[in-house]
């Protein structure tokens, strides 16, 4: 490979708390270098940047030096490029599993190109339906994925379970309108048999949306009484399952209306990713009381289950249990890569979309 010289974004301050998502400022988060790329080593490949998945948890990735945190992904330290998912084209592979040509969805870098260890890529997408490529970053990429086997596998929800009967389990959601939440809406709903789906989000506009999708009841977080509503509505009922993207306040109300026995699928925690205080429990004796089942996990824990999963997927997108219509919303940043750090900053601000936010690079 002759010597290439391509752009990254490099993480440049790792924050305590905001992101300063703007360029060329003393506190600036990033910075946008020009970096000489080396030859190719055995095992890796040159990608071209197509698509970059947004996602909150990659706020808990950037570090300072000598941050040991424990982290179940590959930390981003300051003077390093900034990483995510997404989907790349490879223009040259010294892999024996990839080849040029190939597109394949993985950790990749910030940049235009960047080469990465073929073990960085969770798979080549198969594009034999000529779908958008958009999907494999959404409703069969990870997002789905992630929605799915929280509800099967932490959850222990089943296809169709107590859906004849009409037993089947209530399940609730925060973050319903975002790219996993508003997947376990449908999925609940249409797919395993929940009799009733509660979602929570953050705006009235986006509970219209989420009614949509299919809850029975979406409360706006950012309205005085929307606890109440929920407490309303559940009468002497309780909750089976609770689905957890947020972590924090919102946390904390749903372990009071969680049943004795019930589960807690704990996905993420946005609430306090700038702001660690925001983290904070203070319900915890409900667990212990009700003898709550509370779960952590990470959906490349089921690597394995990829291949059938995304056939379940793929099977409910036919059939009209998964909407794919308005399910992600694609930034286009046209080469400009200063753009990069401004799309993925509104997932923590009101004006992000609905469903999954993905950048076109």
């Amino acid at each position: 490979m002759s010597v290439l010289k391509v752009n990254q974004l490099i993480l440049k301050n790792a924050p305590e708390k905001s992101i300063n998502s703007n360029l060329n400022e003393s506190n600036s988060t990033y910075e946008l270098k020009e970096v000489l790329l080396p030859d190719l080593k055995d095992g890796e490949v040159l990608i071209k940047t197509l698509y970059l998945s947004n996602d909150p948890t990659q706020r808990s990735w950037m570090r300072k030096p000598g941050n040991k945190t424990k982290s179940y992904s590959i930390p981003v330290y300051e003077g390093t490029a900034m990483a995510s998912l997404g989907l790349g084209e490879i223009v040259e592979s010294k892999s024996s599993n990839y080849n040029k040509g190939d597109i394949i969805n993985g950790r990749i870098y910030w940049g235009d190109y960047s080469i990465i260890p073929d073990k960085a890529i969770f798979n080549k997408v198969d594009n034999s339906q000529n779908l958008p490529l958009e999907y494999y970053l959404s409703v069969l990429g990870m997002t789905s994925l992630t929605a799915l086997f929280g509800l099967i596998e932490v959850g222990k929800l089943r296809k169709n379970l107590g859906a004849e009967s009409g037993k089947g389990p209530i399940v609730a959601v925060s973050a319903a309108s975002g790219a996993v939440g508003s997947v376990v809406v449908q999925l609940a709903k249409n797919l395993l048999g929940a009799r009733k789906v509660i979602g929570v989000t953050g705006s009235d506009e986006k509970v219209k949306w989420v009614k949509e999708l299919g809850a029975d009841l979406a409360v706006n977080y950012k309205n005085s009484d929307w606890k109440k509503q929920i407490v309303e509505d559940l009468g002497d009922e309780e909750i089976d399952v609770y689905f957890d993207n947020v972590g924090g306040e919102i946390l904390s109300f749903f372990l009071t209306q969680v049943k004795q026995k019930g589960s807690v699928v704990a996905c993420g925690a946005i609430s306090g990713y700038n702001d660690n205080s925001k983290f904070a429990v203070t319900t915890w004796p409900y667990i212990i009381t009700q003898r709550i089942h509370v779960e952590g996990f990470i959906v490349s824990d089921f690597i394995d289950q990829f291949p059938e999963a995304v056939g379940i997927l793929t099977k409910a997108i036919k059939e009209g249990e998964l909407r794919t219509t308005d399910a992600y919303h694609v930034e286009d940043i046209k080469g400009d890569l200063a753009k990069i750090p401004k799309v993925w900053e509104l997932l923590f601000s009101d004006a992000k979309p609905n469903g999954k936010l993905i950048t076109r690079v």
